[in-house]
């Protein structure tokens, strides 16, 4: 990337610049491959970030299978990030994995399972086979304890396993259905939508050598790094991330060092840092991949705190630059608030790009789902440098020690993400980042992530500047 004139002399956020349109000859936003160059497997540039609140098994399946990877948090035990793991890998590539009950199940139990599923729908089962299908509005007016049985539609359509993706979508068309059932035989497989099927033709999913989901896990730099990391190996995680608020210290280095030893081929990510030396001290010491971003969080306070951090696109453009020059890559991490900031994010260098709180109010984040006294549904996110991070990292210490700990929390600990009606799903944020990053490349006239990272061409703005691009509120 180069700057439209000179250098600035100072640096730079993601709101601070802009892309310039440039000579393309690239016709069609297909045309661009987004496959990421820091060979982790990822089709999509998109990380979701190992926060508790938001990270966990739907996210990490449903990311994946659209070509991105989420990072389960260092805080779950490693026999609970096992069980997750071995879930994951049995999950379809293609099919989500359906909500099921029996007959005699209530109204109660399928309200409080819809939720955690974008497809919204309970499939009734019978020794593996779906009976019946029960939706949310089958659901409203009766009591809670009444069984699916009775308000189910019985006989459900669905779908043989291996129809071709435009039939699927089709049939689902022609009946008039949201989702149906996927069976092998008689036997449930998954449930596939009419914008799954859609998504499932534009997307690649992240999948190892077996064909199964890609999943990665997060370390900390404390304790048994390297006996933490082989476990976790051993659970079949594919990409170990050596995760520390402040990546550029001794034990970091060390911690990187460790895991080095174990990981044989598996990559390894390291963070986090803000500057060159911080990258290739870090690369050095084993780093496939340097995670960039110090305080730019939304649910971060490390800035307000300390005064420690920096903007986060001079960052990533130097640290990118750093890795580069050394045939390794970097993840910008944090700061992300719109599709603009991701491709901003890629130009500066970045292989890939972290989310975290944009990504807590969807019906896949790992918090409950909740609804306001207006009706409003909501997740609660809490930053992991938070009290209640901390609390939940040091649960097995003892009670002196825990409470020094608590002394020194930063970050927010409770925030209400709310769902937005017309996106509530993971996916439909997805579509938005990956239709604004492939636009972006047809701008530049890049066909690949590192194609626009060369042709990029930026310019600063003024706060005047970023806001005649923002679209009028609807109420105007």
């Amino acid at each position: 990337m180069r700057f439209l004139g000179d250098r600035p002399a100072t640096d730079l956020t993601y709101a601070d610049v802009f892309m310039v349109p440039g000579r393309s000859a690239v016709g069609s936003r297909l045309e661009v491959d987004l496959t990421t160059p820091d060979q982790v497997g990822t089709t999509i540039p998109v990380v979701v970030a190992n926060m508790t609140a938001i990270s966990g098994r739907r996210m990490a399946e449903t990311v994946a299978r659209r070509g991105g990877l989420a990072v389960l948090p260092q805080d779950i035990p490693i026999d609970v990030v096992g069980e997750v793991v071995s879930w994951l890998k049995a999950r379809h590539p293609v099919y989500d994995t359906p909500i099921t009950l029996g007959r005699s199940s209530t109204v109660g139990e399928a309200l409080s399972l819809m939720g955690k599923r974008a497809h919204g729908i309970v499939v009734v089962v019978e020794e593996g086979r779906p009976v019946g299908l029960v939706t949310d509005g089958a659901c409203q007016g009766v009591d809670r304890f009444t069984q699916l049985s009775e308000v189910m539609t019985p006989g459900p359509l669905t779908i043989p396993a291996g129809t071709d993706l435009p039939k699927v979508f089709e049939v689902l068309t022609e009946e008039r259905v949201q989702a149906a059932p996927v069976v092998e035989g008689d036997r449930l497989v998954g449930v596939i939508t009419r914008k799954g099927a859609l998504r499932s033709a534009l997307y690649q999913p992240a999948v190892d050598a077996r064909g199964e989901l890609l999943t990665a896990a997060a370390v900390g730099i404390n304790g048994d790094v390297a006996g933490k990391a082989a476990a976790l190996l051993a659970h079949g995680v594919d990409v170990l991330v050596v995760d520390t608020a402040h990546g550029h210290q001794e034990k970091a280095i060390e911690a990187v060092r460790a895991v080095r030893t174990v990981a044989g081929s598996t990559p390894v990510v390291a963070g986090n840092v803000v500057t060159a030396e911080g990258t290739r001290d870090l690369i050095e010491a084993g780093a496939d991949v340097v995670k960039v971003g110090v305080g730019p969080g939304a649910m971060c306070t490390t800035r307000m705190m300390t005064g420690v951090g920096r903007p986060q696109f001079s960052a990533v453009e130097e640290c990118a630059a750093a890795a580069r020059a050394l045939g390794r890559q970097v993840w910008a991490d944090g700061g992300v608030r719109h599709p603009r900031d991701v491709a901003l994010a890629l130009a500066a260098g970045a292989a890939n790009v972290m989310v975290g709180s944009w990504f807590a109010g969807t019906y896949e984040s790992a918090g409950d789902l909740n609804t306001d006294g207006d009706g409003r549904q909501y997740k609660e996110s809490f930053g992991m440098a938070s009290a209640r991070a901390v609390r939940a990292r040091t649960s097995t210490q003892s009670g002196f020690d825990r409470a020094r700990a608590g002394l020194f929390e930063e970050g927010i600990s409770s925030s209400r993400m709310y769902l937005d009606p017309a996106r509530p799903g993971v996916e439909d944020l997805i579509d938005g980042i990956v239709a604004g990053v492939r636009s972006a490349c047809t701008y530049a006239g890049a066909r690949t992530v590192d194609e626009l990272h060369e042709r990029a061409v930026l310019g600063v703005q003024s706060a005047a500047g970023y806001e005649e691009g923002r679209p009028l509120p609807t109420s105007w």
